[in-house]
């Protein structure tokens, strides 16, 4: 592979990355608003929001075989293709204020989001190893920052009180004319060699205690992610007494909080190893999620906000890149664990919704430190194995440091 190919890959899969960030958080930032043109309750929309993330938990299983056999470049256009249906039909449910076909809008979109977030992140791995170096994390920065963009763009359109539904088909025709063009440069999708052993089948990383527990760090990262990007904006507007767009404002510091910590957390693995990085991770969130919480001003809640986006930063990129060590099973390993991480998404919406309903959105955060606080106990699993030769970021001087810590 020439220097040349492998550098174009590197920047289209952090567009794609970008992209992926930008259409998913345009949306999450005007679910308040959402909320209101449905006439919806704090769990009503929680429930909603479920929708979507059984989309999405019933496609990721079936996105490792859908790049096996269509490439990641084209499973990025698939899922694209798929989200923006999903986004489209979305504008279309709310304009006729429908709660049913709202649903099956983001049942469509969490199906296209799923397919897009596995390819993206398999050919993530291709570009980490034929690099060799740590720059998964750079690539969620990608992702981050094109939430932060997209929560920009949404506390925009509320402030200007751009339609929604007008908002959403907008932004379907730039995801769909990018995606189509941008996979272009990405890498061939790698061949390995046989390693001796018989071939893998495709539910044994089910069966791989590692890859299982690695599953559990990537669920609780997805949780404290998730919840944010679900829940921060409306737990402002309706703990703190601000408007629309100033809850879009909270949401924007948690995704640039996260993108900066993203992108400087690839210095802070090779340095420190992806145990400490994930340790001081889980303990930054927790932190954050509090003072959010607890926090008796915007000020502060806001500090919290920024805290809780760093506190988040981490956690997905090395999961996902842990379960990229040994090349020959990365596909079906990253299946694995972006499933289970997913479930956070099916289980949190209507989980933190129902406890909304009762004590207040902002109040029933407080189960994400919970969760955040759980999952420190897998964080160890996240060392190279001794076994993986050619793991995404291997470079000796970090798979040592990894293995001290």
């Amino acid at each position: 592979m020439s220097p040349r190919s492998t550098r174009a890959a590197l920047v289209a899969t952090f567009v794609v990355f970008v992209f992926n960030g930008f259409v998913f958080a345009t949306w999450a930032a005007r679910i308040p608003a959402a909320a209101q043109i449905l006439q919806l309750s704090s769990g009503q929309i929680g429930g909603l929001l479920l929708f979507g993330a059984v989309g999405s938990l019933l496609a990721l299983p079936l996105s490792g075989a859908v790049v096996g056999r269509l490439g990641s470049a084209n499973s990025v256009r698939l899922g694209a293709g798929v989200a923006a249906a999903g986004a489209a039909a979305l504008g279309g449910a709310l304009t006729v204020a429908s709660v049913p076909l709202t649903g099956v809008a983001l049942f469509v979109l969490g199906i296209g989001i799923a397919v897009w977030d596995v390819s993206m992140n398999i050919q993530g791995t291709d570009v980490e190893r034929a690099l060799r170096a740590t720059v998964l994390p750079k690539f969620h920065a990608g992702f981050s920052g094109g939430a932060f963009i997209g929560a920009l763009v949404g506390a925009g359109m509320a402030g200007a009180g751009v339609d929604l539904p007008a908002h959403l088909w907008g932004i379907v025709v730039l995801a769909v004319i990018a995606m189509a063009v941008i996979p272009r440069w990405f890498l061939p999708d790698a061949v390995h060699e046989p390693d001796g052993g018989p071939p893998p089948g495709r539910l044994d990383a089910w069966r791989e205690p590692r890859t299982l527990v690695l599953g559990l760090i990537v669920l609780g990262a997805a949780l404290t992610e998730g919840a944010a990007n679900d829940w921060i904006a409306k737990a402002a507007v309706d703990g703190l007494g601000v408007d629309e767009a100033a809850g879009a404002l909270t949401f924007a510091a948690f995704v640039l909080s996260m993108t900066v910590f993203r992108y400087a957390g690839s210095a802070l693995v090779d340095r420190f190893g992806r145990v400490a990085v994930l340790y001081a991770s889980f303990g930054t969130g927790l932190v954050g999620v509090l003072l959010f919480v607890l926090a008796p001003g915007v000020l502060p809640a806001l500090i919290g906000a920024v805290l809780w986006g760093a506190g988040a930063a981490m956690g997905f990129p090395l999961g996902i890149s842990a379960a990229a060590d040994e090349p020959r099973r990365a596909a079906a390993r990253v299946s694995v664990v972006t499933t289970i991480g997913y479930s956070a998404f099916l289980a949190g919406p209507p989980v933190l919704g129902f406890l909304g309903d009762r004590v207040g959105i902002r109040s029933a955060l407080l189960a994400v430190g919970v969760v955040a606080l759980a999952s420190t106990v897998a964080v160890r699993a996240a060392r190279p194995p001794a076994t993986a030769s050619s793991r995404p970021g291997g470079t000796p001087q970090v798979e040592s440091t990894d293995r001290t810590r």
